[in-house]
């Protein structure tokens, strides 16, 4: 059985991915030992990911022993929230969202397989997109959310795009003036974000060996560039 998520369910922004990467010659949807692969460019297996790592896990892990494989993973920059009618009748409303995604979020997902990255079959693509976010209204069902929940993603545009082949490659994601050694707070205000993602980026270097604990500060780990 494949672990293709399936083209009869393919959501529209895995969709737009799919076609805004591939090349001429590129194969779209191929079997490639049991698994449908989204893009195969030669001999390079691509796999675009628009939700968690953990569902892919096993996939990558299995194929990356045979042949080189990249994940593509889409990071909105800029978002917009457009909400359908309640009643499904009456005019949308479409609005900008504060939010604006950078390529560390990736880390949110890479703490499923951070070693992965160690592979020489490995490589892991981020794109930071422009792109609009489909809700509708459940009511009570969704209470956690005033009754919303997501019904699509558009992709708009592609921003950039940023591709990491070693764990060097990751580690230029360390902010230059990062003194050591650091703790996740110090990294997470060097970063500008939230102290949760500066610890799963941690995790995630220091299992590469990128950087190492080296010590405490009252109850926090240091960190600091691990030796070569």
């Amino acid at each position: 059985m494949s672990n293709s998520i399936g083209l009869l369910n393919e959501n529209p922004l895995h969709a737009a991915l799919k076609d805004w990467y591939a090349r001429p010659k590129d194969r779209l949807e191929v079997s490639v030992a049991g698994f449908v692969i989204d893009v195969v460019q030669s001999d390079l297996l691509v796999e675009i990911q628009t939700g968690n790592f953990v569902s892919v896990k096993s996939k990558l892990i299995e194929l990356t022993r045979v042949h080189p494989v990249r994940l593509v993973y889409p990071i909105a920059q800029e978002k917009w929230i457009v909400k359908l009618a309640k009643d499904g009748s009456g005019q949308t409303s479409r609005r900008k969202s504060p939010k604006r995604g950078k390529v560390e979020d990736v880390f949110w997902e890479l703490v499923s397989f951070p070693e992965l990255l160690l592979s020489p079959n490995f490589s892991l693509e981020v794109l930071l997109i422009q792109e609009e976010e489909v809700r509708r209204y459940e009511g009570k069902r969704r209470w956690w959310r005033r009754g919303w929940v997501t019904e699509e993603r558009r992709l708009l545009d592609v921003v950039q795009r940023r591709l990491f082949e070693t764990p060097a490659d990751i580690s230029a994601l360390l902010p230059p003036g990062l003194s050591e050694p650091f703790t996740t707070e110090d990294l997470a205000d060097a970063i500008d974000s939230r102290q949760k993602l500066a610890q799963k980026m941690a995790y995630c270097l220091q299992k590469m060996g990128v950087i190492e604990r080296v010590g405490k500060r009252g109850r926090a780990n240091l960190y600091a560039i691990a030796a070569a």
